[in-house]
C-alpha cells in the first residue's frame, strides 16, 4: 500500500483505475483514501471502473461469470466518479493510469488477501507511449460501460529501461486481441531456446498445454516452475465435464510431471473463505517476461485483461530469482488428482 499511494501522490493531472476486485479492510482504505483525497485537492481527476453490472445470480451454463461481491460498494464508498463494466465474462484489468504517462498494473488485485496471502507481482511502467495504450483501453471501457469489442488496440513497441538497462516493451489486450495473445504465447512458448519458466495460477489454454507439450517432446529446453495445484484440480474436474476437453487433463499431468513443476496447496475457492492463491501470471522464456492480469487460458481470451511482453536480460534474472525463491518456499512437486 505504501508504494502503491506513492505511485498515486505523485499524479498532478489525472488517475484512472481500472480494478476487477477493490476490497480492504478500514486500515487500508484509510491509507488509500487519504492520497486519493490528497490527489484530488490538488486538481487531480479520478475515475474508477470495476467489474460489475452481472446478475445476482449469472448464468454460469451460458458462460457467464460472476462478480467478486462487495467491490460495488466499496469502491462506490470511495466518493469519486465511477462505473460498473458489463460483460459476459470478466472486466478482470488490475491497473491504473497516471497523467497519461505511467502504469501500475500486473496480477495484484486490491483486496488485503492479495496483499498477504496470495503471491502476485506489480510492474510499474514509465512510458508515455504505454500508459497512452492503457489510457485508449480505459478510455473505450468508460465510454461504452462494457468491455465487449474493445482492446483491438495494437501499440508499438517501447522502449525502457530496468536498473540501468534498457527493456523492450509492449502490451496487448483482450478481447480484441485474445485470440492474437494466445498464439503468441504458444509461438514464443515453441520457440524458447534456453528456458521456459511458468509461474502460473492455471495451465489451461489448449494452445500453451500444446506448445508445452512439443517443447518437452523435444528436450532442448529446461521447463519448470509453479502453480496453483487446488485451483488446478478444480480446473481438472471442470474439465471431466466437457468432453472436448478429455484430453487436457493427462495432457497437464504429463507436462507437471516431465518439468517436474511445483504445485502450491491454496484453499479451495468460495466467494467468503480465504483466498492465498499462487496468484501470479508469468511466464518466463529466455530473455522475455510475460506477465500482467492476463491468465493463460481460454476464458482469458474473452475477458477484458492486458498482458506485457518485456524483453530484458536483466529483468528475466530478477523474475528468475523470484521463481526459484518460490520453487524453494513450497517445494516438492504434487500432481493434480481427478478423483
Amino acid at each position: 500500500m505504501h508504494r502503491l499511494t506513492d505511485f498515486l501522490g505523485q499524479a498532478n493531472e489525472s488517475l484512472d483505475f481500472a480494478v476487477y476486485d477493490m476490497r480492504l479492510d478500514e486500515p487500508l482504505r484509510r491509507q488509500l483514501l487519504e492520497a486519493l483525497q490528497e490527489c484530488a485537492a490538488a486538481g487531480v481527476a479520478i475515475r474508477i471502473c470495476y467489474d460489475g453490472d452481472k446478475p445476482e445470480e449469472p448464468n454460469m451454463a451460458a458462460g457467464q461469470d460472476p462478480s467478486p461481491p462487495g467491490t460495488g460498494l466499496f469502491v462506490q464508498s470511495l466518493g469519486f466518479p465511477w462505473r460498473r463494466i458489463g460483460g459476459m465474462k470478466l472486466m478482470h484489468h488490475k491497473f491504473v493510469v497516471r497523467d497519461h504517462s505511467a502504469v501500475w498494473t500486473g496480477s495484484l488485485n486490491l483486496t488485503n488477501d492479495a496483499f498477504t496471502l496470495m503471491e502476485n507481482n506489480v510492474v510499474v511502467l514509465d512510458s508515455p507511449a504505454l500508459a497512452n495504450s492503457y489510457s485508449e483501453n480505459f478510455a473505450e471501457i468508460w465510454r461504452k460501460e462494457n468491455f465487449e469489442g474493445t482492446g483491438q488496440l495494437k501499440g508499438s513497441a517501447a522502449a525502457l529501461s530496468f536498473e540501468g538497462e534498457p527493456v523492450t516493451a509492449r502490451v496487448m489486450f483482450s478481447p480484441g486481441c485474445g485470440l492474437e495473445i494466445d498464439a503468441e504465447i504458444a509461438r514464443r512458448v515453441r520457440a524458447a531456446q534456453d528456458r521456459v519458466r511458468l509461474c502460473s495460477l492455471l495451465i489451461n489454454s489448449g494452445t500453451l498445454i500444446a506448445a508445452l507439450q512439443h517443447l518437452l517432446g523435444e528436450g532442448r529446453v529446461r521447463v519448470d516452475g509453479i502453480f496453483d495445484r487446488t485451483q488446478m484440480e478444480e480446473v481438472f474436474q471442470q474439465w471431466q465435464m466437457v468432453p472436448s476437453n478429455h484430453w487436457k487433463i493427462p495432457a497437464v499431468s504429463q507436462i507437471i510431471e516431465r518439468a517436474q513443476l511445483v504445485g502450491k496447496n491454496s484453499t479451495p475457492y468460495t466467494p467468503t473463505s480465504r483466498h492465498d492463491f499462487m496468484h501470479n501470471k508469468v511466464l518466463l522464456i529466455d530473455d522475455t517476461v510475460i506477465t500482467g492480469s492476463y491468465n493463460f487460458s481460454r476464458s482469458a481470451q474473452f475477458n477484458a485483461e492486458n498482458i506485457l511482453f518485456l524483453e530484458s536480460a536483466t529483468l528475466a534474472r530478477r523474475y528468475s530469482v523470484y521463481i526459484d525463491h518460490l520453487l524453494q518456499k513450497y517445494g516438492g512437486v504434487v500432481i493434480p488428482s481427478i478423483s
